[in-house]
C-alpha cells in the first residue's frame, strides 16, 4: 500500500481499521491458506521489485546500503505499456524499503517462450555510468511471481544441499574486470499439478546472462544465442534490447512446503554451539544467585534477626548497614521512569511478536508482515508502557506527574522517530527506494498520537491511582556516606562484566540477523531467536541482581541507575559488534551508506539499552524489597 500525501485522511482510516482488527486481519496467518490456481494458458503476473546491494563475489563484502526503484530513470528496464503500477503493500513493507510495481513480462501457464524480445532501449553515457557503478556493487534484481521471489539455485558445501537464493545479478564482472549488463533472463517456474488439475507455482529461478543481441526492421532478435556479451560505453550511447525465456517444470513440492527451498539454514551447528554455550551462561550464573539467596543471603538474614535478641553485639556491617537508604528516590527520576515504562512496552511487544512468528503466524510470503506487527502491538501496548511509568514515578516520589503522562509516550518513541527521519532525508538525497513517502511518515505520526499517546495516557492514570507499591523499610532523613568503593565494582568493571555475558547470548543469531537485513535474505529461525531472547533477558536479570548485591554490601545504596545501565551496557557490546561487522563484512564507499549503517546501528543499540536497562531494574527492585523485607529493623 503505496501512502501519498493527499491521501491520509484515507489511509489512516484504513490504518486505524487494521489496528483494530489486527489479530483476525494479520497476525493469524496460516501458510497454505489461500494458493492461488491456474489453468492452461492463464496470465501469471510478474512483479519487480527494489534493485538490493548484494555481496561482492570476488572479495565477500557489501559495497552499498542504499536500494533503488526498479524503474529508476538510469536503469531504463522496459516499462508496461500503460505504464508502471504500484502495487498494494502493508505498512512494515513500506517501511522495510518493498517498491513492487507490475511488468510487462507476459508468463503463460505452462507455456514455455523462447527468447522473446522484450523491447529495445538505449543507455545514454551517464546512465551507463550509474548501471556500470551499480554493477560492480553487485547490485541484484527482484522479482515476484506469485508471492515467490526468483531466485538463483546454490549449494551449501558444509550441509550438502541445494537451496534457493533471493534475487539475481544486475550483471556481471568478467576476467577482464569490465562490468558487464544482464539483458537475458532464463526463468524456470516449478509447478505443482493440484487433484483438480490446476496448476500451481511452486518454484521460481532465474538465470541471467549478459548478450550483444541485435534486432531486424521487424524488432525481432535475430542472434539471442551469441557469446559476445554486452557493455555498456561511457563515452557514447549504447543501444540494448531486453529479451527473455521461459521454461514450465513440474515438481512434485506441494504448494504448502514451496517455500522450504528458500529457507536455508547456513551451518546449523553454530545456532546449537551458541544455545549450548548461552545455557551454560545462564546455569552458571543462576547458579551463582541461588547460592547467594540460599546460602549467603540466609545467613545474613539469621545473624541479623539474631541480632536483635543478643545485648552484647558488634555494630552492623554490610548490605543491612544502608537499609535507611537504599529506597532513597535516584536522581532524574522523571527520565529513569519514562525509561521503565518504554522498556516494559518493548520488553512485551518484542517477545509477543517473537512469539507469534515461532508459531508461523508470520509467513515470509506475507512480505512486511513481521514490521507491521511489530508496529501494531507497540502502539496498542501504550497502556503498559504508560502504566509502568507512572506506578515508577509514585515509588521514586515524583510530583511532576504531568510531565511523566507526557514524556512517556513522547520520549523514547520520539528519538527513534527524529532519528529515523533524519536518515530518511539521506535516502531521499540518494534517490534511493528505502526513502519512506511523507505520506506515510504523516500516517505513523497520526498513528502514534490518535492511539499510542490516549492509551500510555490512560495507563498512566491507572497507575497513579493505584495503591503505592511500599518499602518494606523506611528512609533515613540524612543521606549516609558512601565509602570507596573496591575496584571491581566501579563503572567501567561493572558495565564489562554485566554487558559481555547478555551480549555472549545474542551474539551468533545477531550475526545472521545482520545478514538479513543488510543482505536482504529471509530470516525465518524465529525456534532459535525465541530461546535466546530468553536466555538474554534472564542473564540480565541474573547478572544485574549480582553486581547489585556486591554494591550493596560495600555499602553503595545507589544500586537504581546502576542497575539499569549495567544491563543495558549490553548495547554497547552490541554496537561493538556492529562496528566490527561494519569493518569485516563491509566495504561501503559512499559517505551516505556508512552514514546510514551507523546512524540505524545506534538507533538499535539504543532500542536494547532502554529494553535490557528495564528488565535489569525491575529484576533488581524485587530482590533488594525482598531481602530487605525479610530482616528485622528497629
Amino acid at each position: 500500500m503505496q501512502i501519498k500525501g493527499s491521501a491520509v485522511p484515507t489511509i489512516v482510516a484504513v490504518v486505524l481499521h487494521a489496528l483494530l482488527f489486527a489479530t483476525t486481519a494479520r497476525a493469524f496467518y496460516l501458510p497454505g491458506v489461500a494458493p492461488t490456481d491456474y489453468e492452461e494458458n492463464d496470465p501469471v503476473p510478474l512483479l519487480v521489485n527494489r534493485l538490493t546491494p548484494a555481496m561482492d563475489p570476488e572479495d565477500q563484502h557489501l559495497k552499498s546500503v542504499i536500494s533503488y526503484d526498479y524503474y529508476h530513470p538510469a536503469f531504463h528496464f522496459c516499462r508496461p505499456q500503460n505504464g508502471p503500477e504500484k502495487q498494494a503493500e502493508s505498512l512494515g513493507s513500506i517501511l522495510f524499503g518493498d517498491r513492487i510495481f507490475n511488468s510487462p513480462f507476459d508468463l503463460r501457464m505452462v507455456k514455455n517462450e523462447s527468447c522473446r524480445t522484450l523491447c529495445s532501449t538505449t543507455y545514454e553515457p551517464r546512465a551507463a555510468k550509474f548501471v556500470n557503478r551499480r554493477v560492480r556493487q553487485g547490485y541484484a534484481l527482484n522479482w515476484l511471481i506469485d508471492g515467490l521471489p526468483a531466485a538463483r539455485a546454490k549449494y551449501d558445501e558444509v550441509t550438502k544441499s541445494k537451496f534457493y537464493a533471493v534475487g539475481f545479478e544486475l550483471g556481471s564482472i568478467e576476467a577482464d574486470k569490465n562490468p558487464y549488463l544482464n539483458n537475458h533472463y532464463e526463468i524456470l517456474v516449478e509447478y505443482h499439478v493440484t487433484r483438480s488439475g490446476k496448476y500451481r507455482v511452486v518454484g521460481v529461478l532465474v538465470e541471467p546472462s549478459s548478450r550483444r543481441t541485435s534486432v531486424d526492421s521487424s524488432g525481432s532478435v535475430t542472434n539471442c544465442d551469441v557469446s559476445e556479451k554486452l557493455l555498456l560505453n561511457r563515452d557514447s550511447n549504447s543501444a540494448v534490447t531486453f529479451t527473455y525465456s521461459v521454461t514450465w517444470v513440474e515438481s512434485p513440492t506441494a504448494w504448502a512446503t514451496r517455500w522450504d527451498k528458500y529457507l536455508h539454514v547456513f551451518d546449523p551447528k553454530i545456532h546449537w554451539f551458541s544455545l549450548i554455550n548461552s545455557s551454560i551462561i545462564v546455569v552458571f550464573l543462576t547458579g551463582m544467585v541461588g547460592m547467594i539467596l540460599l546460602r549467603t543471603l540466609h545467613k545474613d538474614i539469621a545473624k541479623y534477626n539474631q541480632l536483635d535478641l543478643n545485648e552484647d553485639v558488634q555494630e552492623e556491617s554490610g548490605w543491612k548497614l544502608v537499609h535507611g537508604d537504599v529506597f532513597r528516590a535516584p536522581k532524574n527520576t522523571l527520565l529513569l521512569s519514562v525509561f521503565l515504562g518504554s522498556g516494559a512496552q518493548l520488553f512485551v511487544m518484542t517477545g509477543l511478536t517473537i512469539f507469534f512468528a515461532l508459531l508461523g503466524f508470520l509467513s515470509p510470503s506475507s512480505r512486511g508482515s513481521l514490521a507491521t506487527v511489530m508496529i501494531i502491538l507497540y502502539t496498542l501496548l501504550g497502556f503498559i508502557g504508560g502504566y509502568v511509568s507512572a506506578r515508577s514515578y509514585k515509588v521514586f516520589g515524583g510530583e511532576s506527574w504531568k510531565i511523566n503522562v507526557a514524556a512517556t509516550p513522547l520520549f523514547v518513541p520520539g528519538v527513534v522517530f527524529f532519528t529515523f527521519f533524519f536518515l530518511n532525508f539521506f535516502l531521499i538525497a540518494s534517490e534511493s527506494s528505502g526513502a519512506v513517502p511523507l505520506g506515510t511518515m504523516i500516517a505513523l505520526i497520526v498513528i502514534w498520537f490518535v492511539i499510542s499517546v490516549p492509551l500510555s495516557a490512560a495507563g498512566s492514570y491507572f497507575g497513579f491511582k493505584s495503591a503505592p507499591l511500599q518499602a518494606p523499610v523506611r528512609t533515613n532523613q540524612i543521606p549516609r556516606q558512601i565509602p570507596d568503593q573496591p575496584i571491581y565494582l566501579k563503572w567501567a568493571p561493572s558495565l564489562l562484566l554485566a554487558g559481555i555475558l547478555p551480549f555472549g547470548a545474542i551474539f551468533v543469531e545477531l550475526y545472521f540477523i545482520m545478514n538479513s537485513i543488510w543482505f536482504h535474505k529471509v530470516y525465518y529461525m524465529f525456534g532459535f531467536l525465541f530461546v535466546c531472547y530468553f536466555i538474554m533477558i534472564l542473564t540480565c536479570a541474573t547478572v544485574t541482581i549480582l553486581i547489585v548485591y556486591f554494591i550493596l554490601c560495600s555499602e553503595n545504596y545507589h544500586w537504581q541507575w546502576r542497575s539499569f545501565i549495567v544491563a543495558g551496557s549490553s548495547s554497547f557490546f552490541v554496537f561493538l559488534y556492529a562496528v566490527l561487522y561494519w569493518v569485516s563484512k563491509l566495504s561501503l564507499g559512499g559517505f551516505v551508506s556508512n552514514v546510514l549503517y551507523l546512524g540505524y546501528s545506534l538507533l538499535i543499540s539504543f532500542i536494547i539499552f532502554i529494553l535490557t536497562g528495564s528488565v535489569g531494574y525491575v529484576s533488581s527492585y524485587f530482590f533488594v524489597k525482598k531481602i530487605y523485607g525479610s530482616i528485622k529493623i528497629d
